[in-house]
């Protein structure tokens, strides 16, 4: 791992229970910082708590539905209350199931993915901004490339992504000035159980990639601790790629794979 320290910062990631949001809780709290892991299930948050707490880590767990604006701003509360700051929150919640074309759609269904993916990170930002000025800490996005350009099947996970990489651009516009360090990051096909919907939906070309085209949950959570730092200070207001060679040099991901 890169030598990244983030000792005595609280970072509080959702949908940590599991793939990159598991990974990422795993990599910040190794650089040093304390993690609050959160999942729509204590259960499942309290899981990636423990196996952190296992590994000489420090972190605790909370609840968090991202579509309950209510929730999400208690969570924000209670983390304040226990540590006294937020330096660092990951937007990683998010979904793409189910796949389907248009046409084919289940508007209750299409709605969901929404409200997950799109209102879930406004609800995290906006109950975290007072906490995230106050410490001149990192709001990071988990994005993707489907955020410009159109994938058959996946109008509601283009849409919400595009309008997330707007949002983090929002965020850096109004309050950059005043210290919030917002960015988005791309990471490109990560292998997990959303690779694993992809493929079983068969309905464009991602879900025909061979297993060399995905990158590790672990290779995308050093990105994201990269983000976490000045270095990466440049890039504030931009959706970031690692699947250039030029944004994986910055990271230190063609280091880490020599």
């Amino acid at each position: 791992m890169n030598p990244i320290d983030l000792t005595g910062r609280v970072a509080l990631i959702t949908g940590a229970n599991r793939g990159i949001g598991a990974a990422i809780a795993a990599r910040l709290a190794a650089a040093g910082a304390h993690v609050v892991a959160t999942a729509r299930s204590l259960a499942a948050a309290e899981a990636t708590a423990t196996t952190l707490r296992a590994a000489g880590g420090s972190a605790d767990a909370l609840a968090i539905d991202v579509t309950d604006y209510t929730a999400v701003e208690a969570a924000i509360a209670a983390t304040l209350a226990r540590h006294g700051r937020l330096d660092i929150v990951i937007a990683n919640a998010g979904s793409i199931e189910p796949i389907a074309r248009l046409g084919d759609s289940d508007p209750t269904a299409w709605s969901t993915v929404v409200d997950v993916n799109l209102k879930g990170v406004y609800n995290t930002a906006r109950a975290a901004l007072a906490a995230l000025l106050e410490s001149r800490g990192t709001f990071l996005a988990m994005n993707s490339g489907a955020a410009n350009g159109p994938m058959e099947g996946w109008s509601h996970y283009c849409a919400t992504k595009a309008a997330v990489q707007m949002l983090t651009r929002h965020l850096h516009k109004e309050y950059g000035e005043e210290g919030l360090r917002s960015i988005g990051l791309s990471p490109g096909p990560v292998a997990g159980e959303m690779q694993a919907a992809i493929r079983a939906s068969g309905l464009n070309p991602v879900s025909r990639l061979a297993d060399s085209a995905y990158i590790s949950a672990e290779a995308a959570a050093e990105a994201v601790a990269w983000l976490c730092t000045p270095a990466a200070d440049p890039f504030l207001g931009t959706d970031f790629s690692i699947k250039t060679d030029e944004g994986r040099r910055l990271v230190g991901l063609d280091r880490l794979a020599a």
